[in-house]
């Protein structure tokens, strides 16, 4: 990657702050996100948003999944 460095509002990173931490993603990555688009590589941002749109869509059945979930795989896939 290539280190760049911009000007912005105080506006503009006031709202990029926010929504990074909206987002729980780095300034960064949002910024990288919003060049794809608007450079054409919308394939990328619309395979990132469908990736996005999966987690927490399903359960598990059971409350500690994310703590066990070495063992929770290992079972899944063992058969």
């Amino acid at each position: 990657m290539i280190r760049t460095q911009i000007s912005m509002t105080e506006q503009q990173a006031e709202g990029l702050r926010r929504l990074a931490a909206l987002r729980r993603r780095s300034q960064a990555a949002l910024l990288r996100d919003a060049l794809d688009s608007l450079l054409g590589d919308d394939g990328r941002v619309d395979a990132v948003e469908r990736a996005r749109s999966a987690i927490g869509a399903f359960r598990s059945g059971t409350a500690t999944t994310s703590v066990d979930h070495d063992a929770v795989l290992d079972d899944a896939f063992s058969s």
